[in-house]
């Protein structure tokens, strides 16, 4: 399925809509360009699940997490070119018991737990993107 939003807004409604089918363990993996809302539409489904207060990227600290009606990890790989064992040590505590919102998954190809949803935005022009989102 595809979706244009032409609006911070809109996006975190996309965010929000996906909410309602995820529990704890479920991973959803989140590409797409800088700029694109990767992270508008991951705080739109952190607001779904109960979330309070301020969710930025964690592009300088790699993960969040955060307390909801369910815990909810929020993942930024940007920074990694691959996955260690060692760094997948220090990144499995974040997916155990949570909602796990993954951006930049390329760099935890074949590392990452198996996603529920994998979500891709894309600049459509102007304010606008295009988000595809796929049930695996």
């Amino acid at each position: 399925m595809t979706v244009e939003s032409a609006s911070a807004e809109e996006t975190e409604a996309v965010g929000a809509g996906l909410a309602a089918k995820l529990e704890p363990g479920d991973v959803v993996t989140v590409a797409g360009e800088l700029g694109t809302g990767k992270t508008t539409l991951v705080r739109g489904a952190c607001r779904a699940l109960g979330v309070e207060g301020p969710i930025t990227s964690p592009t300088f600290t790699v993960g969040h997490r955060y307390r909801g009606r369910v815990d909810v990890s929020h993942l930024d790989l940007y920074r990694f070119a691959g996955v260690s064992p060692a760094e997948w040590g220090d990144l499995e505590p974040y997916f155990d018991g949570a909602v796990c919102f993954v951006e930049w998954p390329e760099a935890g190809e074949g590392v990452l737990p198996p996603a529920r949803f994998e979500l891709k935005l894309e600049h459509a022009g102007d304010d606008r993107r295009h988000i595809e989102v796929r049930e695996c």
